[in-house]
């Protein structure tokens, strides 16, 4: 079996065949795979074969994980070709099996081929063009992107053979895993076909077209799925499991001919996004199985998938193309970014927020951060089923938002804050008028009198800026029923809690806070961002305007849930403090139900008296 081995420390790589099972790995000579660096153990970890499947046993403390996940000494995951193990300062990846072995293909390596030659085609047709200086196309000009795109099909065309078997393997498996994941999308929503052809006419073959088709309805056939809308993510894990083994099924089925026509119309669709889209972002923001986007430099893409974060194996051509493709994004929100302005914040057509930094805050060349907009909103029962939240914790949120309790969800970055705040709103009453108030607009209530509006910030000239604050101002002119703000960061904390204490019950919002006792006096900190007041008075304000603190977290493992949902029950004679009780409590992270702490919320027999919630989510 051939391995391959990254020292992070050296930025070095080699590759070794070993031979015989168990392959150990270790600092020590013993050990088929030696790993003579710090953080690793003599007898660090082993794989294993059971069946047809590797699994990794992690053999000490020192720290073992595998696809961006933790492996506990005496544990053993599963571990595919390709898979990257961390050990210490290394990366090990099983690239490819011996004869008589499953083989699986180095991915890594078949993509650098396949970027390379892309790269090649690319500057190519930049030198035909005269792109030369600044590799920006005229993208107004309708017939110089038309011959623009000709030029690369007649260049595809005599160069295409270049490219090497695995490569195309490698090339031809890319795009049908695309092409899949895109059809059950398409089943679960109902929504009409999805179409990756390249936009060159002269090279669509409808008759290909159709063999293609064929073969992905045949794999998505084959799989367990449900193909309902609340189904999508249940069914994206089920077609992500069973894609390769109907992969290496259908493979052969795939002749010399449809394998070029697919592998042109793949390396033309990347270079078309490169000249005309997002490069190669444009099929990451089409995935619904990637959350979050990060560049780092022009080299390194991230993707965050089921909450965690994982390399991938796609870059830019260059430092130039990357700024060409933010300037893109910005270009149509009218923000810009330069070296007197390296730092921007905006949001493409979808509601995807972006964050940009460059040079020369930023040091590893451009930076770009994309969180994703949600097409699908989450229900209470997705979270159930996904064990953010116990079923008596939800029905408890539930009761609270239509008994028009007033919430403050609380935690950290990437914590399913603004999750949990969209799924809590759908439960307002369809009869009352929502003022939903944020930066970079995300949430979706179903609710039909549902009043959006958007902070924006200053334009290129320093003007025109809309700060939160004046927007929740400018709500209470407009008659609320209930004010959403998506997050309170600054002085809008007094304006909020004013609104709450003047009638506008049902009011939620989100707080950055590790703890709901961290939340209140981050609260503190806020409102004196604002007012000058004496801390007694902002205390009471809180206690007096807010009725629950709902506190969520994100684990290492990547799962967000809900830890603690506490009253706010007034302020503390002793310490001057505002007073939390909590209603429940998650003890053991591995146990996604939250344990009631035999407190019962001061408003409680109010709600089950109007029949908002029952006596049972408390036993």
């Amino acid at each position: 079996m051939e391995f391959w081995i990254f020292d992070h420390s050296t930025s070095t790589r080699r590759t070794l065949e070993v031979n015989g099972e168990p392959i150990t790995l270790g600092r020590s000579d013993r050990c088929a795979i030696v790993l003579a660096g710090p953080f690793v153990a003599p007898m660090h970890a082993r794989i294993i074969r059971r069946g047809n499947q590797l699994f990794l046993e992690a053999l000490c403390h020192a720290g073992t994980r595998v696809a961006g996940k933790e492996v506990w000494p005496g544990q053993a995951v599963p571990v595919d070709f390709g898979d990257e193990i961390q050990i210490g300062p290394y990366s090990v990846a099983a690239v490819r099996a011996a004869a008589g072995e499953a083989a699986g293909p180095d991915e890594a390596e078949h993509q650098r081929r396949l970027m390379r030659f892309e790269q090649e085609v690319h500057a190519q047709l930049l030198e035909r063009m005269n792109l030369r200086v600044t590799g920006q196309p005229n993208l107004q000009d309708a017939r110089f992107v038309a011959q623009m795109l000709e030029q690369l099909g007649q260049i595809l065309d005599r160069r295409l053979d270049e490219l090497d078997g695995a490569a195309v393997q490698h090339t031809l498996r890319m795009h049908l895993h695309r092409l899949v994941i895109a059809e059950v999308v398409r089943q679960a929503q109902g929504r009409v076909s999805t179409d990756y052809r390249a936009d060159d006419e002269r090279a669509t073959d409808a008759a290909m077209e159709q063999q293609v088709a064929q073969l992905v309805s045949a794999m998505v056939d084959a799989m367990p799925l449900i193909l309902e809308p609340a189904s999508v993510q249940e069914d994206l894990a089920s077609a992500e499991e069973a894609f390769e083994g109907l992969w290496r099924q259908h493979a052969g089925a795939v002749d010399s001919s449809l394998r070029r026509y697919i592998v042109r119309q793949t390396v033309f669709k990347d270079i078309r996004d490169t000249l005309l889209g997002l490069g190669p972002l444009q099929d990451l923001l089409e995935m619904p199985t990637v959350t979050e986007i990060m560049v780092v430099g022009r080299d390194r893409i991230y993707v965050e998938k089921n909450g965690v974060v994982q390399p991938t194996t796609r870059s830019f051509f260059s430092d130039e193309v990357l700024l060409a493709i933010i300037e893109r994004i910005l270009a149509p929100v009218g923000r810009r970014v330069d070296t007197s302005t390296p730092l921007v914040d905006a949001r493409l057509p979808d509601g995807s927020r972006v964050n940009v930094v460059i040079n020369p805050l930023s040091l590893v060349g451009p930076c770009l951060t994309i969180r994703k907009f949600g097409w699908i909103p989450f229900t209470l029962d997705d979270l159930i089923a996904r064990g953010s939240v116990s079923e008596p914790c939800a029905r408890f949120l539930q009761g609270c938002v239509i008994g028009r309790k007033n919430l403050i969800v609380s935690g950290g970055t990437s914590s399913g804050k603004t999750t949990l705040l969209n799924v809590l709103s759908a439960h307002a009453r369809p009869t009352e008028r929502i003022i939903t108030i944020e930066e970079s607009a995300e949430l979706q209530l179903p609710q039909p009198h549902v009043v959006r509006l958007e902070g924006r910030p200053a334009n290129v000239e320093g003007r025109g800026a809309y700060a939160i604050r004046e927007l929740v101002r400018n709500a209470l002119r407009m008659r609320p029923d209930r004010i959403i703000v998506g997050e309170v960061r600054g002085p809008e904390a007094l304006d909020m809690l004013q609104a709450m204490n003047t009638g506008h019950d049902g009011s939620l919002s989100t707080l950055h806070a590790n703890s709901p006792q961290d939340a209140m006096r981050r609260l503190e900190t806020l409102v004196l961002m604002a007012v000058d007041m004496p801390v007694r008075a902002i205390r009471e304000q809180i206690a007096s305007a807010l009725d629950v603190v709902v506190q969520v977290a994100r684990f290492s493992n990547g799962r967000r849930r809900v830890t603690h949902i506490a009253e706010v029950t007034g302020i503390e004679p002793d310490t001057g403090q505002v007073h939390l009780e909590n209603i429940f409590v998650l003890r053991d992270p591995e146990q996604p139900r939250l344990r009631h702490t035999g407190y019962i919320p001061s408003f409680a027999e109010q709600l089950i008296e109007r029949e908002h919630i029952g006596v049972e989510v408390f036993l």
